[in-house]
């Protein structure tokens, strides 16, 4: 029987399933109140759930990919080794949220990513893995979740083209 802190415990404790950018996650709320799409700023598909929230876990060997939602996403820090949340805008370029419990070395419990950013997370190297939540606002759905394209998102961020490699899947992986 695996270590109740190892991450098949977690898994399997938790009801985690395969994520589409990677990782495992469970949803654990969805607001039952809606926004109706006329509500929402511009590029929504449809109603949205006022907010949602789910556990996300990542190892060293499953990283999130880049990818964008049309809302807020505030992660927070639950257990594990540090977790290193990369964004890219094209205002402001390359942002590092590290959320972690060693606030003394400048990580958090809690930080956002912003609407429309691209963003991909990993367990900060030399770690084995991190349990967080993510909680949006309007609520998560597939339709307005877009993956990125690795040429085109390194073409966008050339200074980045590295670290969009590597926190992106070939597009015959997809």
């Amino acid at each position: 029987m695996p270590s109740p802190r190892s991450p098949e415990a977690l898994i399997r404790l938790l009801g985690l399933m395969p994520h589409p950018e990677g990782g495992f996650y469970r949803e654990t709320y969805r607001s039952g109140g809606i926004l109706p799409r006329a509500q929402l700023p511009p590029g929504f598909s449809g109603d949205a759930p006022f907010s949602t929230a789910i556990y996300f876990l990542l190892t060293k060997d499953a990283f999130s990919s880049f990818h964008r939602i049309r809302s807020d996403e505030l992660w927070h820090f639950y257990s594990g080794d540090p977790l290193e949340v990369h964004l890219l805008s094209p205002g402001t370029g390359h942002r590092l949220l590290e959320l972690g419990p060693e606030l003394e070395r400048g990580q958090a419990f809690q930080g956002c990513v912003e609407a429309g950013a691209w963003f991909g997370a990993r367990v900060r190297p030399g770690g084995a893995w991190s349990l967080v939540g993510c909680t949006v606002a309007p609520g998560f759905r597939f339709e307005d979740f877009e993956l990125a394209r690795r040429e085109a998102l390194a073409r966008q961020f050339p200074d980045q083209r590295n670290l969009v490699h590597d926190l992106t899947r070939s597009e015959a992986a997809r």
